[in-house]
């Protein structure tokens, strides 16, 4: 199909609401996060879906899901509205000084081990900008503590915040240590974990204690059990590299120790449950020339660091 052709058949604004919808798991929460009414909402979903002669969504009287082509088209959605917002932050980059400060939420482990080096960099650029920076892994922190943006893994539990994506198809990786691993032996089928020691972590208020992974379209969930739980992501982490257990972690956070074989990427062939990462704020009207800024040059980063990664370390991701 010509290029110009496909742009005058599908709207930006469908994309929008598509992929909206997708992230609040509701029509009627995309709808108030775009201001329109459901009615508007439903008919831009449909007259995409028409557009692509493929359905999205998988409805029921109470409920939507994405289906199976839904999820393969809302990665690529959402990689597409990311160029595009670029486009608009190189624009704002070009012509604005940003000053004053910039209070930011970053998980812990991420936080600790990537961004800070990286904001340090950011405020070389722009040194009139003051950064106030609270370190955290949990969503709550954003509705209770004065932040101007948050980055947090996941879709975030309330509907209402706006969700940018960084990172759109992050997920969970499998690993352990070769000590671990040379005591206790590798679990090849997910399955297997029941017979080993797993490092769990809290999301929200409840421990994850099921683990989620994908294979050739079929879905496996393994409910797993060990003597360690944490609500710090670098804690686990630090179990994992000691050789406490096998840990299910972002593969953002365990990049560089799976580079460098200090922990080993398990059940290869399966995928991880995706954890995107994202830029969190309450409203539209934070999305400041600093936050702009701020979200652009992350992107760069993110990017550039994960490109040459992935094969390395022998992780399946999907395209």
């Amino acid at each position: 199909m010509p290029f110009k052709k496909y742009l005058k058949m599908i709207a930006l604004r469908d994309l929008e609401i598509f992929v909206r919808t997708a992230q609040s798991g509701s029509l009627s929460a995309a709808a108030r996060i775009l201001d329109l009414t459901p009615a508007a909402a439903s008919a831009s979903l449909k007259r995409l879906e028409e557009h692509l002669g493929a359905r999205l969504f998988v409805r029921s009287t109470r409920s939507q899901r994405l289906s199976h082509e839904g999820e393969v088209y809302l990665e690529h959605c959402q990689q597409a509205l990311q160029v595009l917002a670029a486009g608009q932050d190189a624009l704002v980059a070009g012509h604005a000084v940003v000053r004053g400060p910039l209070q930011l939420s970053i998980p812990s482990d991420l936080g600790r081990n990537i961004l800070l080096p990286w904001l340090d960099a950011f405020l070389e650029l722009h040194p009139e900008l003051q950064l106030r920076i609270q370190i955290s892994d949990r969503v709550a922190d954003v509705f209770r503590q004065p932040v101007d943006v948050a980055l947090r893994y996941g879709a975030p539990p309330d509907s209402s915040l706006v969700a940018i994506p960084l990172l759109a198809g992050n997920r969970r990786v499998l690993c352990a240590s070769p000590a671990y691993l040379a005591r206790h032996g590798e679990p090849r089928p997910p399955a297997e974990l029941v017979n080993h020691n797993c490092l769990c972590f809290m999301v929200g208020e409840y421990a994850h204690d099921r683990w989620r992974f994908l294979r050739d379209g079929a879905e496996e969930s393994v409910e797993v059990r060990g003597d360690r739980l944490s609500d710090d992501g670098a804690t686990v982490r630090r179990w994992a590299l000691s050789g406490h257990g096998v840990a299910f972690k972002s593969q953002l956070d365990i990049w560089r120790e799976l580079k460098e074989g200090r922990l080993v990427a398990l059940c290869r062939h399966w995928e991880g449950e995706r954890v995107p990462l994202n830029l969190v704020v309450a409203d539209r009207r934070q999305l400041s020339p600093a936050v702009r800024l701020l979200r652009q040059f992350l992107q760069e980063k993110l990017n550039g660091m994960m490109d040459p990664y992935s094969p390395d370390i022998g992780i399946v991701t999907s395209g």
